[in-house]
């Protein structure tokens, strides 16, 4: 299973949509994650654009971990649809961003 909270995703969303994938915001938050968390982010994002069913999670995450070369950040800055691709990986697990997205709203 992913080994990142939907809170850290739907801030990566918000901030990809809010600025783009290739901001100095964003590329920053994610250089932040740890080595878990970027991976799962990456197989998220993989689900999300349909190179891994949601059933393949474990493969998707055991793939992202032994092709890791460049930094997450560097990785995920180029592609433009970013947060597209980790909502609807979100969405092919079955995780609710609408209650996540309502909180980060809340906070702001």
């Amino acid at each position: 299973m992913l080994e990142i909270s939907t809170g850290k995703v739907v801030r990566i969303i918000a901030l990809s949509r809010e600025y783009g994938p290739d901001s100095g915001y964003l590329r920053d938050y994610i250089s932040g994650l740890n080595e878990d968390e970027q991976i799962s982010l990456v197989a998220l994002c993989w689900i999300g654009r349909d190179s891994f069913s949601a059933d393949e999670v474990e493969d998707a995450m055991d793939t992202a971990r032994r092709e890791r070369s460049a930094p997450t950040e560097d990785y995920l800055a180029g592609m433009p649809e970013l947060a597209n691709f980790l909502e609807d990986g979100m969405d092919a697990l079955g995780l609710n961003v609408a209650h996540e997205e309502d909180h980060l709203r809340e906070r702001d």
